[in-house]
Parts: structure tokens; C-alpha cells; sequence
């Protein structure tokens, strides 16, 4: 089901993780990306053939400072405003972007099927339980074990999924809170 097709999303919703999912497409590969062992500024600084005193002299620092850079570097303690500082000594462009590993589209669609299958398994289980009907007021249970009661077709399964994501998402905050 594409997620950009369902109305019920608010449309500045839609119209950004369209947006989003559009500038990621390009930077997903950078996602198998890992940072090098000793950290980007000193693979880049070696590559460069620079020394630690010579990147400390372009930074305005000591070469001590840049040792303690690289390190932190190497156990995520450094700060955005020190590497982009290195970055610019480096002759690089420091770039701070979180890259979804999937399209954020899909990442919403998964969500709300999670849920209602979860939803599902739990409405069948009270059922199989009580060895009952649904008398929930709610009328999405009553669909739902109408449907999962009597399956006629894989394509009423679909349109009760579909109802029930086009519900889920009329207050899309609902796909992230805690059972």
C-alpha cells in the first residue's frame, strides 16, 4: 500500500515525508558508511600528509588539542562545533545528517501495520477466550472480527487494512506512543 496515496494523512505531513524521502534517496547508500577507526579527521588529516601540529596551527590550537580532538572523535565524545572546526582546517564541509535506513514512508506504513495486527491478535484472542462475539462498542473490532471471522477474499482482508491505517492515521502521533 503506497502511503503517499492515503488521503487521511494531513497533507503537510504527507507533503514532508514525501519531501524528506526525496533527499534521502540520494544519501542512502552513505547508510553502510562507517567511520574509519581512528576517526574521519585523522584518516583525512593522513590521507592530506598533514601533521597533528600542522592541523593545529589551520585550527588555532595546539597540537595537543588535536590529539585530544581525534580521540573524542573516536569515542563519539566530540563536540559538533570542534568537528566542524576540523572539517574547515581540513579543507572539508562537516555534514550532520541522520539517513533513514528504509524510506520514512515506508517506515510509517510498517508502524500502522504493526498495530493493527497486534490489534487484531488481541481482539481474536479475547474472542477465542470468551469463546464470544466482539460486543465491544468500538465498531473497528467489530470489522475486524468480521472479517477475520469470514475472510471472503483477500481483497476485503486488504480493505479492512486499509480502513483501519486511514483511522490510524487520521492522528499519525498514535504510531509511536507505548502500549
Amino acid at each position: 500500500m503506497d502511503i503517499y496515496n492515503l488521503c487521511v494523512i494531513p497533507d503537510i505531513m504527507n507533503d514532508a515525508i514525501r519531501h524528506l524521502d526525496q533527499r534521502f534517496k540520494a544519501l542512502r547508500p552513505l547508510v553502510s558508511t562507517t567511520r574509519p577507526p581512528k576517526g574521519w579527521i585523522r584518516a583525512i588529516r593522513n590521507a592530506l600528509g598533514m601533521t597533528a601540529t600542522q592541523l593545529a596551527q589551520r585550527m588555532g590550537v595546539n597540537q595537543g588539542r588535536v590529539s585530544e580532538l581525534e580521540k573524542a572523535e573516536t569515542t563519539g565524545q566530540v563536540t559538533m562545533l570542534s568537528l566542524e572546526r576540523a572539517a574547515t582546517a581540513l579543507g572539508c564541509r562537516l555534514v550532520y545528517v541522520f539517513v533513514p535506513e528504509r524510506p520514512l514512508a515506508q517506515m510509517v506504513e510498517e508502524q500502522t501495520k504493526q498495530i493493527i495486527e497486534q490489534h487484531l491478535s488481541s481482539v481474536m484472542q479475547t474472542m477465542a477466550l470468551e469463546n464470544q462475539t466482539v460486543k465491544n462498542s468500538d465498531p473497528r473490532c467489530k470489522a475486524m472480527a468480521d472479517y477475520l471471522r469470514n475472510p471472503t477474499s483477500k481483497s476485503e482482508i486488504a480493505a479492512y487494512e486499509r480502513k483501519a491505517m486511514v483511522e490510524l492515521l487520521r492522528s499519525p502521533k498514535r504510531l509511536w506512543e507505548k502500549p
